[in-house]
């Protein structure tokens, strides 16, 4: 097997447990502030309308049901033996601690969960909510998963966001003070993004080493403002090659010990609109790897920015 010229999350993962950790999506009921009916409005221009890896998920279940099923799903295909559950879609700290203290205890509770990754928005995370956080942290393997997507201002109001980058640093360093693992989401290709403003950046989160990254390609989907965007004719994605390159481009300027937890994505076919290339992400993500070999790079290899202090 090749060596990765990049630092897997799932490699660092595999070493502490053992063998392989598998991830089970849970959807627990939680809602968005940004979306319809919330504080702010109408949601992000590309959200699901189920949420973010809603796809699969048996909403009848509770928290250990909806685990224990998925345990059984990666048994018979993968012989999984550990697990973590990743609460997902919306924003999983949008709630009371006594709820999300629940939710959380009901998901370690089951067999061979050995962790845990809640994933949420910078305005969702208020000092009570990261003291609850820090306690799973000192009991488990924890991430904190942080949807940024872009650290330019006005790409976040394009995109209807509902924050601006000064709400997500401040977020970063109070989990940070907590001694938080936290996993930044950014997607690359959204409207109006130049090259040179992604890059950014990676530089950025480069400059705060980031404990963990996953790097979203922009998808359109039936259903969200980006798809009538994009029907209409408003909305440029991005091609194959484009996206591989971006992609070595922004791994090269990441900090080395930041864990990559993903490089590209595949939407639900049912509702993809945009890229369709996308479908394909083993030769995704097979590309990749070959134009890093190609360019004999690595991650870090062109790192602009020591590490924030």
């Amino acid at each position: 097997m090749r060596e990765k010229r990049y630092r897997l999350f799932s490699e660092v993962m595999k070493r502490r447990f053992g063998g392989r950790v598998h991830k089970i999506s849970v959807d627990a009921g939680f809602g968005c502030p940004n979306r319809q009916g919330g504080r702010r409005g109408g949601g992000c221009i590309f959200c699901d309308p189920g949420g973010s890896g809603a796809v699969g998920i048996d909403r009848g279940l509770d928290v250990a049901g909806q685990i224990e099923a998925g345990k059984e799903v990666m048994t018979r295909k993968y012989k999984a033996k550990r697990f973590m559950a990743y609460f997902q879609p919306f924003s999983n700290t949008f709630a009371p601690v006594e709820r999300l203290r629940i939710l959380y205890d009901a998901a370690l509770e089951v067999p061979d969960v050995v962790g845990l990754a809640v994933g949420t928005r910078p305005d969702c995370l208020p000092d009570e909510v990261l003291d609850l956080l820090a306690e799973y942290h000192r009991r488990t393997c924890f991430w904190l998963e942080i949807g940024l997507q872009s650290s330019h201002d006005a790409t976040l109001a394009a995109i209807g966001r509902g924050h601006d980058y000064a709400c997500f640093l401040d977020a970063f360093r109070r989990a940070k003070a907590r001694g938080l693992q936290v996993c930044v989401h950014v997607i690359l290709g959204l409207p109006g993004e130049t090259r040179e403003q992604m890059l950014a950046t990676a530089d950025e989160m480069a400059r705060l080493q980031v404990d963990g990254i996953k790097l979203h390609l922009l998808h359109v989907l039936e259903g969200t403002e980006l798809g009538r965007m994009y029907r209409d004719g408003g909305v440029d994605v991005m091609e194959r090659d484009a996206y591989v390159d971006l992609v070595c481009d922004v791994i090269e300027r990441l900090h080395p010990a930041t864990l990559i937890q993903r490089l590209t994505g595949d939407g639900p076919r049912d509702r993809l609109l945009a890229p369709l290339w996308s479908l394909n992400k083993w030769e995704v993500l097979n590309a990749i790897d070959d134009e890093l070999q190609r360019r004999g790079s690595r991650q870090g290899s062109r790192l602009c920015h020591p590490a924030a202090t």
